[in-house]
């Protein structure tokens, strides 16, 4: 399964929203890589040439859209009185932001990351020679 490198993207627009002003509508898209089989990238559209990326865990993700789940910097929630929402919250250093996206579609962009990789099947798809290699690599780069 190494060598069967799959990439799944999805594009989306996430409300970033933050009372008692107004939802502001963000260009948002979803990676999922099997190189890094736990991890979903979001990079986040903020302006004409710009993108914040934030990587979470695939696994909080999905527990998100049931019941509030993370701790920290990523927590991920059902929007309180709309069932067809998810609220993602995003804490740094730097800030602070609410986003709220349709369920379904975030459900749906899940779903084609379990079919390509099986929740628990994540190891399978683990290069941990290369890994190894990496970290202890002399090579900065």
């Amino acid at each position: 399964m190494l060598n069967d490198h799959t990439t799944i993207r999805s594009t989306a627009v996430f409300d970033l929203v933050g009372p008692p002003n107004p939802p502001v509508p963000v260009q948002v898209e979803m990676r999922y890589d099997t190189r890094d089989p736990y991890a979903v990238q979001a990079a986040f559209r903020t302006g004409r040439a710009g993108w914040v990326e934030w990587v979470f865990s695939r696994d909080l993700l999905t527990e998100g859209l049931l019941a509030p789940a993370g701790a920290g910097d990523v927590r991920i929630r059902p929007s309180e009185g709309d069932a067809e929402s998810v609220e993602i919250e995003l804490s740094s250093p730097s800030g602070h932001a609410t986003f709220r996206a349709a369920s379904r579609e975030v459900s749906d962009f899940l779903t084609r990351t379990h079919e390509i990789v099986a929740p628990g099947c994540e190891d399978d798809w683990l290069d941990l020679e290369h890994a190894l290699g990496l970290l202890l690599s002399s090579d900065p780069s």
